[in-house]
């Protein structure tokens, strides 16, 4: 049984490296090599498909955008971080950014391909952030869109999908295409390189925005903290340990504030909004 394995191990092993070859892009803004199967479009068209069911779903369960001046804060400060991620990729400017709060007790959220974000009320709830701290958060995971992260994670599954179909062969088991590869990318998880990636953007986008770099480092602490008991959330399954993560905050904070400190004294508090309903 396992030579007549063999071969297809093989074919599978090759299919899989001619994948991942053929989609090797260099990222314009980090320099690194990413695996990139998946286009651009083709991960924005399924992100924002993806992301208006999640919407719609949640709308039907009276669970969207459930108190008006905690949706009105998270979006306004995701318009003042959009405009500073514009600067960073302008052609980002075309993207139809939307935000959402969605009521769900999970410190958690996220940004797709496109723009596409949520925020938790867990998250809001269960750390009371501060509008920079908030600001942290959003430009982290804006920074994930930026850096197209969510385009690698979506590759990956479908690398993953295609292995799979070949070694269905052996098994017998008919597997059909990867359904709603979006939301499949969407829950797996970042890798440490990524996370790293996130925070070091994310903290540059809310300083240009105006928001207080050392909001960063409170802002961990109090993931820490909260991660303390029970085990860490889900959103912070693969990041870099809590430890780590604060001592590159701290490191980055002195270079970032002279770029707060500049978007102060412009009166950087304000921006047009950019984002859908």
């Amino acid at each position: 049984m396992f030579d007549l394995l063999r071969p297809l191990a093989l074919a599978c092993s090759v299919t899989l490296g001619t994948l991942y070859l053929a989609g090797c892009e260099t990222n314009p803004v980090t320099g690194r090599s990413q695996v990139m199967i998946v286009s651009e479009e083709q991960a924005q068209v399924a992100s924002a498909q993806a992301y208006a069911k999640t919407v719609s779903q949640a709308r039907s369960q009276r669970k969207l955008d459930t108190n008006a001046a905690r949706t009105a804060r998270v979006q306004q400060i995701t318009s003042r971080l959009v405009a500073q991620a514009v600067r960073i990729r302008p052609e980002s400017a075309n993207w139809k950014w939307q935000v959402h709060v969605l009521d769900d007790p999970s410190v958690n959220a996220w940004c797709m391909p496109g723009g596409k974000m949520a925020v938790y009320t867990g998250l809001i709830e269960k750390l009371d952030p501060t509008d920079d701290e908030l600001a942290q958060v959003l430009g982290h995971e804006i920074s994930h869109a930026l850096l197209q992260h969510g385009r690698e994670r979506m590759s990956r599954a479908v690398a993953t999908n295609a292995a799979l179909t070949i070694g269905s062969i052996a098994s017998g088991v008919n597997l059909s295409g990867l359904e709603n590869v979006a939301m499949i990318a969407l829950e797996l998880p970042n890798s440490r390189t990524a996370e790293t990636e996130a925070d070091r953007l994310g903290i540059e986008i809310a300083a240009r925005a105006g928001y207080n770099p050392n909001a960063a480092v409170s802002l961990w602490r109090k993931m820490a903290k909260a991660s303390g008991g029970g085990g860490a959330p889900e959103w912070l399954s693969t990041h870099p340990s809590d430890e780590r993560r604060i001592a590159n905050l701290q490191q980055l904070v002195p270079t970032m504030m002279p770029l707060y400190q500049a978007a102060s004294r412009r009166g950087d508090n304000s921006a047009r909004s950019a984002l859908g309903s």
